[in-house]
């Protein structure tokens, strides 16, 4: 017996250091592609040349968006990570529960409000507070009242009930935006227009400062919870039996998940099944389903698809084509694949 429970030790250390090589190999792999994107999106096309006066405006006009779209990134993807570990189904994101229209009917609410002048000079500091203000106490009143303390967010009932929640109240913003932009001139509707989708060309950067502060804060509470999200996977009654604050926990990683894309979409706009396609790569390439390990994957999954592709469409193709709709369509593929093998958990 003595000896059986030596090989199977000496097992689970082989294991556990096969996969701790793997996820080192992998973290190594995404983080040297990611160097080299920065690299190429920050110095591409300066020749020789180019390094004299105008270099440090070029590179720091450069930087700010590259910092910009490594935010957007890495908050999409962790936020997505925490809303399905929440709600334990890996087809669902917090951005399709209704957030981008809500988005979009602060965008018209403003235009239809201020008119095209006040909108336009409206500080961009305070239009981002409003923006993720309104958006951080919508996500927290539908998470918390759906998934909070007195449900059980393991059920499927209250998860479908979420979904169909988030799809109503979409269905709900959408129609008020649309009844705004019939009343508007063509200009103000352009300019709603012009609002509504994502560009990840257009970052401002003196937003930066304040999207950074939020992000750090949260991606620092989301790894320091990773052991207990692992135990909350799990289920509700397997984790209070471990001894788990399920509830507590449930509540700051919907709060959390607030925080995460109300930067992100206040940032850049709405992006819907981004999160999707990036968790999905990251749980198929990560070694491990522990969260300390499935963040950063999927964060560094997600900054560099960003900044490849806006590298991408930015330097070679000259701008002729949008990423976020190239994004977008690739999401919505994955999230058809996905319905079609039934992969819902």
């Amino acid at each position: 017996m003595d000896e059986a429970r030596q090989y199977l030790a000496q097992d689970i250390d082989l294991i556990a250091a096969q996969t701790a090589a793997r996820r080192k190999r992998l973290l190594a792999g995404l983080g040297l592609g990611l160097l080299i994107s920065c690299a190429a999106y920050l110095f591409w096309g300066l020749g020789f040349g180019a390094f004299g006066p105008r270099l440090g405006f070029v590179l720091e006009l450069r930087a700010g968006k590259l910092v910009g779209m490594l935010l957007v990134g890495a908050s999409v993807a962790a936020a997505t990570i925490l809303f399905q570990t929440v709600c334990r189904n890996r087809i669902l994101t917090p951005q399709i529960m209704g957030f981008d229209a809500l988005y979009i009917l602060m965008q018209t609410g403003l235009v239809a409000g201020l008119g095209l002048t006040g909108f336009a000079s409206l500080p961009a500091q305070a239009k981002f507070g409003l923006e993720v203000a309104v958006m951080m106490l919508a996500a927290l009143a539908l998470f918390g009242t759906l998934l909070g303390p007195r449900s059980r967010a393991a059920s499927g009932q209250d998860v479908a009930r979420l979904v169909l929640t988030g799809v109503i109240l979409g269905v709900l913003f959408r129609s008020i935006s649309g009844f705004l932009t019939r009343i508007m001139d063509p200009n103000a509707y352009a300019t709603v227009q012009s609002a509504s989708f994502a560009s990840f060309a257009k970052i401002d950067t003196s937003l930066l400062p304040f999207a950074t502060v939020l992000f750090g804060g949260a991606i620092v509470f989301a790894l320091i919870l990773a052991p207990k999200l692992d135990v909350l996977a799990l289920g509700r009654p397997i984790a209070i039996s471990l001894g788990l604050p399920h509830d507590r926990i449930v509540l700051l990683a919907l709060a959390l998940v607030a925080v995460l894309v109300s930067v992100a979409t206040a940032l850049v706009g709405p992006v819907a099944f981004f999160g999707l396609l990036v968790s999905g790569l990251a749980h198929h390439l990560s070694p491990s389903p522990r969260h300390a390990t499935l963040l950063p994957v999927a964060m560094l999954i997600s900054m560099l698809m960003l900044v490849a592709g806006q590298t991408l469409f930015e330097r070679a193709l000259g701008l002729q084509s949008t990423l976020s709709v190239v994004i977008e369509f690739a999401g919505g593929l994955f999230f058809l694949w996905l319905l079609l093998k039934g992969r819902m958990r």
